[in-house]
């Protein structure tokens, strides 16, 4: 290999990077998914009459958009709908991940391969060391692919398997990564340490 492509290598993250700003972007994402499978739920004779008071409260919040009625309508149904705030939509998205990475997969995929999403941990055993399994998965098209990352405890470095999961669902890919015990998980941390 050569010696300047491995220097200029490094280890990817658990996570991609999620400033206030980025998370704030993906929750206004949620926010909008939710309200457009409100209209696509409409019956068409009834979007006309929706749109009329989507117009009327839109100009009343200076929000109208007449290039753009859809985004109105939409807009409105944001507005009705009872979701919850950002920082609730926060401490629910940290208490279960996988709901919101699938969420967010039935309109495009959660992330791109290079930055899979955390969604599970566990310390184990091996060889007298308490190690931690992490499951990180991604979606390629209608599929779920994951892979685990391991770190012993206290320690930075972390080692990782090739794409070892291919399910249907982040949940799949969950339910076989709590199906492996401590031997399992052994094999996997043992196929991957220098």
């Amino acid at each position: 290999m050569d010696q300047n492509v491995a220097k200029a290598w490094t280890a990817p993250h658990d996570r991609p990077a999620e400033t206030p700003e980025v998370l704030y972007f993906r929750y206004l994402a949620y926010r909008r998914r939710h309200a457009d499978r409100l209209v696509r739920l409409i019956p068409r004779e009834s979007v006309r009459e929706l749109y009329g008071k989507a117009r009327e409260w839109a100009l009343e919040e200076g929000v109208h958009d007449s290039r753009d009625p859809m985004a109105t309508l939409t807009r409105f149904a944001e507005h009705l709908l009872p979701l919850p705030p950002f920082e609730v939509w926060m401490a629910d998205r940290a208490a279960h991940p996988i709901r919101h990475i699938e969420d967010s997969s039935h309109t495009s995929p959660v992330s791109p391969p290079a930055q899979p999403a955390k969604v599970e941990e566990r310390p184990f055993q091996y060889e007298g060391r308490t190690w931690v399994a992490s499951l990180h998965v991604f979606a390629v098209g209608t599929r779920w692919r994951g892979f685990l990352r391991f770190r012993q405890s206290g320690h930075v470095r972390r080692y990782h398997t090739a794409h070892i999961f291919l399910e249907r669902s982040a949940r799949e890919v969950r339910r076989s990564f709590r199906g492996f015990d401590g031997a399992a998980l052994g094999a996997f941390l043992r196929s991957v340490l220098p």
